[in-house]
């Protein structure tokens, strides 16, 4: 089964994913986690991202489906995957609908996680002061969730057009929204 969660930056879809990854023994790919990576270790697309990252914008899908493209193709994925925040665009989606359609495979599940905007950036507050990342300034926080709104929104009609958008409140409890996913997904 192959998932992709969709929210906003702080929606919780990261600590969802790994909860679900070990429910299902399906592995968990972030891109900001490949992203970061890329940048710690002075890739050549780790370089180009940065600047994107760094004034909290999008970086460009040439150099996220590059990444992204080797993980689908792993043998670890074979049997589904889970994408944290990805896709990010139609243009995104249609990539990745491309090179799961190269195995027969697809997205057979998007779960949007949705949370209010105040609680948003509390939660992406938090996480800076605990994490000391810096791509979470009040700044870069606020911009995200406005390129989010822009670019990533839109991306729900294209998966509301395939049936399989599942809706998520994401307050509350840790536990009670990995519990709704599951019943989301009949797990």
């Amino acid at each position: 089964m192959n998932i992709t969660f969709i929210g906003p930056p702080g929606c919780g879809k990261g600590t969802q994913a790994a909860l679900l990854s070990r429910r299902t023994g399906l592995p968990s790919v972030s891109t900001g986690d490949l992203l970061r990576d890329a940048v710690a270790r002075r890739t050549h697309l780790g370089i180009q991202a940065r600047s994107y990252m760094d004034q909290g914008l999008l970086v460009p899908d040439s150099i996220i489906m590059g990444l992204i493209e080797e993980v689908l193709m792993s043998p670890e994925a074979q049997g589904g995957i889970l994408m944290d925040g990805f896709p990010r665009t139609p243009a995104q989606a249609e990539a990745v609908d491309r090179a799961l359609g190269a195995r027969n495979a697809r997205v057979d599940a998007v779960l949007r996680i949705d949370v209010p905007e105040d609680d948003l950036v509390q939660r992406l507050v938090g996480r800076a002061r605990e994490q000391g990342r810096s791509d979470d300034t009040p700044e870069t926080i606020r911009q995200r969730l406005a390129v989010y709104r822009e670019q990533t929104a839109p991306l729900v009609a294209y998966y509301e057009d395939r049936g399989v958008v599942l809706d998520i409140p994401g307050t509350g409890t840790v536990e009670a929204i990995a519990e709704r996913i599951g019943t989301a997904l009949g797990l």
